[in-house]
């Protein structure tokens, strides 16, 4: 083996661990992203009117969605 080989070698490794550590490090930002979006649409939710909230007790027929039919 030609250390021109053992080099490449290595810094083909090297980028790859970098690589592989930015895209976890992407990831998590995107998650951080997506936690922060969701939780602002739960607040406004929860800020909303109470008339445009839905409420089962409030619904005409109460059983419709309450079952879910999965065929196999």
């Amino acid at each position: 083996m030609d250390t021109m080989d053992i080099a490449s070698l290595s810094m083909g490794l090297s980028q790859s661990r970098t690589m592989g550590q930015v895209g976890t490090l992407m990831l998590a930002k995107s998650l951080d992203t997506q936690k922060d979006l969701a939780m602002g649409e739960v607040g406004m939710i929860e800020q909303a009117p109470a008339p445009s909230r839905p409420a089962m007790e409030r619904s005409v027929n109460p059983s419709v969605g309450g079952n879910v039919d999965l065929y196999l």
